[in-house]
């Protein structure tokens, strides 16, 4: 049995690789303020169906609740309370009970370590990228991982604090760390601040080693290369420390051999995962309302743009990877476009990647996707939890679940062939 905590944890993307290698995973807790992403993990990795202890709440009693939180309606900004008084009470009680199921500590600078379960074996963070990302500069957002800058990439530092509390605290460090990112961090702007939580990592008694990868590599035909940093906890054991950088002092063609040479990889081909059999219809009216006006800047977007699909439903071969999925396909440039006559008049003759194939490049499945639209409720009359814009977002901002693969197979590796275990301690 593993005992997970996932900060920042999105829709679940590294639940979802654990699973994948097929180990005995306990969530512990998570955490994460977007309420749409929060309900979507909740849908994909719990149950669709409501507890009856939530079920038989008033209106007035899920808002006394989750009066409490500290939730966001973007991922960026916090939620004015105003707004969710709004709120019909199937969603309110659909976002209640996804923070109790999935243990969801919501906001993570509000998290005190020594609060936290007393055995944890990893422990993952994807902090917001967006101060660090080349798109997040363009919108102005620059102010990188400062410390007390107040961005929301600042937040890395909780991280640390929480580790700090739970020592204090006389509670044992999670075993294993596990970060994701954009390499921006490596860039002259952030690679000072990155270094000095390396060195804040070390002091706590972590050996850290990263890699720079790509989905790509590990069977996703989706080109998004994101850094990753694997630390173990090894406190003042100087012999275990040596042992462990040794295990993770690999060039990343090592690690990508190892998960291509295990029983978990596949290459999955793009036509795979296009959802172009329009004899079905909800991929056909899935992909009407991907399906944008016919307007010379949209007419550009088809132009400008990989043609990953052309005219007769025909593969375009030229593209056997599709580009970095990311929080928006209406936009010059995006992933690539699919030839699509809808039939309807005003409408362009291609369409942008539907939210179900964005999950599904993402490494996520058919199943999963279905289960999210499943357990989407009004939130008011005609306007539902979760739209397709927002789907799309999650899905850009979440990790690839077989890049994760390929990372905790190797925090298994070490597990074994360093501590000698074939779980948790």
């Amino acid at each position: 049995m593993y005992n997970l905590i996932e900060l920042f944890s999105g829709i679940g993307s590294q639940y979802a690789a654990l699973k994948n290698l097929e180990l005995d995973v306990e969530v512990q807790a998570t955490c994460e303020w977007d309420i749409h992403a929060f309900v979507a993990y909740d849908a994909i990795h719990n149950s669709s169906e409501l507890p009856f202890e939530v079920l038989k709440l008033t209106k007035e009693e899920l808002l006394e609740k989750l009066k409490k939180y500290n939730l966001s309606n973007d991922g960026k900004n916090a939620m004015a309370y105003d707004i969710l008084k709004a709120y019909s009470v199937a969603s309110l009680r659909r976002i209640y009970a996804a923070i109790i199921r999935s243990k969801n500590y919501v906001d993570v600078s509000a998290v005190n370590g020594k609060a936290f379960p007393k055995h944890i074996d990893i422990m993952t963070y994807s902090f917001p990228c967006q101060d660090l990302s080349n798109v997040g500069a363009f919108h102005g957002y620059n102010l990188g991982i400062d410390k007390g800058s107040g961005s929301r990439s600042s937040l890395l530092w909780e991280v640390g604090r929480i580790i700090k509390e739970m020592r204090d605290s006389r509670i044992k460090p999670p075993r294993f760390l596990l970060m994701e990112n954009v390499q921006s961090l490596l860039s002259e702007r952030h690679r000072g601040n990155f270094k000095i939580w390396r060195n804040e990592l070390e002091e706590l008694g972590y050996e850290s080693y990263y890699y720079q990868l790509n989905a790509s590599s590990f069977g996703l035909p989706q080109n998004r290369p994101r850094l990753l940093m694997i630390s173990a906890y090894v406190g003042k054991n100087k012999a275990l420390r040596n042992k462990v950088k040794r295990f993770l002092t690999k060039k990343p063609e090592q690690v990508i051999w190892d998960y291509q040479h295990s029983d978990y990889y596949r290459d999955i081909k793009p036509e795979e995962l296009y959802r172009i059999d329009y004899s079905n219809p909800i991929l056909l009216q899935e992909a009407i309302e991907c399906t944008p006006n016919d307007t010379p800047s949209r007419q550009k977007i088809w132009d400008e743009n990989p043609q990953l699909v052309l005219e007769g439903n025909i593969i375009n071969t030229e593209y056997d990877i599709i580009r970095t999925i990311t929080t928006k396909q209406d936009r010059n440039p995006n992933s690539g476009n699919l030839y699509f006559d809808s039939g309807i008049e005003g409408r362009s003759h291609f369409r942008y990647l539907t939210p179900r194939e964005c999950f599904l490049f993402m490494g996520f499945t058919d199943q999963d996707y279905e289960n999210v639209i499943k357990n989407n409720p009004e939130i008011r009359k005609g306007t539902i939890l979760l739209s397709r814009d927002k789907i799309i977002r999650m899905a850009g901002n979440s990790i690839p679940v077989k890049l994760l693969e390929g990372v905790f197979l190797q925090i298994k590796m070490l597990d074994e062939e360093v501590f000698g275990n074939n779980g948790c301690s």
